[in-house]
């Protein structure tokens, strides 16, 4: 079996571009931070979900052996990352009239539904947080026992103090933590960046989400979840960690803490974090209570890989701004790309064999893209480039494009029948753009009404023609 092909990824950890160095080679573990399924995911949130799904595939395409886990928590996550607001999948229970385990399984069934409609790779394992309680408390036994925790009228805390480097993940300044915390301070805890474990005590007595523990009847905190399962599936070092940039200071910074008091050593060696989409400069969330979901993107007449290709412009942590105008661009473009496909499909069939020694430089320009810090804009741009370049043949520019979209997940190889063109308006086509080519513009334009009165629009480009199929 060949040797995996180098990776090299930002590390939050560090800070720098570093190669990535499996623990044990070739096999991989990644661990991402799934949806709290109380809403449907924003597509801001999406974004991050796409940007992992490019990384396993990358990854995978590197050739090596990848383990891929999300959580999907269904309780504990409370409306502050820290430990203050209400918990969410009870005001979502409360504003629906649902119990929050129904809650829970239908927006855990609409948060698949919508990575279905992106074409996202489902994880290889999907854990909820409620399914594994035995193990979290298991793990703050640990904690108490080492004397990183400690527990207060049925609430349990994780000590920061017996964590020296706490605030370096985030280069926290604990002056100005402290300064926040005691807005809504917990009497309960000794200090105020202290987080909980396990809520017995909490605004919902009646909740029905509980579980018995050696504490009291209650239910876990946010951060122990992702720390246990993560755990559970892969092992106490983990090669690779994703999530949002909003998780840095609060949710990873306690999740280092606390599982690296628990194991004694460093729990996670390379850091990901994709940053936000935003509109008009904000940051989008579910905050104002109406928020764009894939359905509405949908629902406005565009298609969810419309979606995709506008993420694929951004680079994973650079803010990518939404608008209709951009994702109005995004669907062009996806357009273009599809009638290319279908184009060199229909001239490759007469046309001559794929030659290894015209494709392998694009290859691996397109690779290298890939393998800097995941540099997905700059690898669209070389398929792109490869797109427009004369010395390929469509054979070999179909074969090149298929093997990009392995990476790319656009689908542009299936051609849906509402879209596709016939052997004979392809035909026209062809004999228009020879047409334009002769400068015979009585021809194309008689053609171009020809196309028009069979259902085709076509649009000029300076490298060929763009066509939509229109009935």
């Amino acid at each position: 079996m060949p040797e995996p092909r180098p990776l090299r990824f930002f590390n939050s950890l560090t800070r720098a571009i570093e190669p990535l160095s499996p623990i044990a080679p070739p096999a991989v573990s990644l661990y991402c931070c799934g949806p709290t399924v109380y809403n449907y995911a924003h597509i801001g949130n999406l974004r991050t979900y796409v940007f992992e799904d490019l990384l396993q595939r990358v990854i995978r395409s590197a050739g090596y052996d990848l383990h891929h886990v999300m959580n999907i928590t269904d309780v504990g996550h409370l409306q502050s990352d820290a430990d203050d607001g209400d918990d969410k999948m009870m005001l979502a229970a409360m504003r629906e009239q649902r119990s929050p385990w129904d809650i829970a399984r239908f927006y855990e069934d609409e948060f698949f539904r919508h990575t279905d409609m992106l074409g996202i790779v489902r994880p290889d394992t999907v854990c909820r947080a409620t399914e594994h309680i035995p193990q979290m408390i298991r793990m703050i036994e640990t904690l108490i026992k080492r004397g990183h925790a400690y527990s207060v009228d049925g609430n349990v805390y994780f000590d920061t103090s017996t964590f020296p480097t706490y605030a370096d993940f985030a280069r926290l300044r604990m002056d100005a933590q402290e300064a926040t915390e005691r807005v809504d301070e917990d009497t309960r805890k000794r200090n105020p960046q202290d987080f909980v474990l396990w809520f017995s005590q909490s605004k919902y007595p009646n909740q029905i989400m509980k579980w018995d523990s050696p504490w009291g009847t209650g239910f876990p905190g946010w951060h122990i979840e992702c720390s246990a399962m993560a755990t559970t599936y892969l092992s106490e070092t983990i090669d690779i960690h994703c999530g949002g940039i909003d998780h840095i200071t609060v949710h990873h910074t306690n999740e280092i803490a606390q599982s690296e008091c628990c194991f004694g050593h460093r729990w996670v060696n390379t850091w990901l974090h994709g940053e936000f989409l935003v509109v008009d400069d904000a940051k989008m969330s579910k905050s104002t209570g109406d928020f764009l979901h894939l359905d509405r993107l949908v629902e406005a007449g565009y298609e969810p890989m419309d979606y995709r290709y506008l993420l694929l412009t951004g680079h994973y942590r650079a803010r990518l701004s939404f608008s209709f105008d951009a994702l109005d661009g995004a669907r062009q473009a996806l357009k273009t790309l599809r009638n290319l496909m279908h184009d060199w499909s229909y001239a490759a069939r007469e046309s001559d064999a794929v030659r290894d020694d015209h494709i392998t430089d694009w290859r691996e320009e397109f690779w290298e893209e890939l393998a800097n810090d995941l540099h997905i804009p700059n690898a669209l741009a070389v398929a792109w480039k490869m797109a427009r370049d004369t010395n390929l043949a469509p054979a070999e520019k179909l074969t090149l494009m298929s093997g990009f979209d392995d990476i790319l997940g656009l689908d542009l190889a299936t051609v849906n029948e509402s879209r596709a063109l016939t052997d004979d308006l392809m035909a026209l086509i062809r004999q228009r753009e020879d047409a334009r080519e002769n400068r015979d513009w009585v021809t194309a334009d008689a053609i171009r009404d020809d196309l028009l009165a069979k259902g085709v629009i076509i649009k000029d480009r300076t490298d060929g023609t763009d066509w939509e199929l229109v009935r």
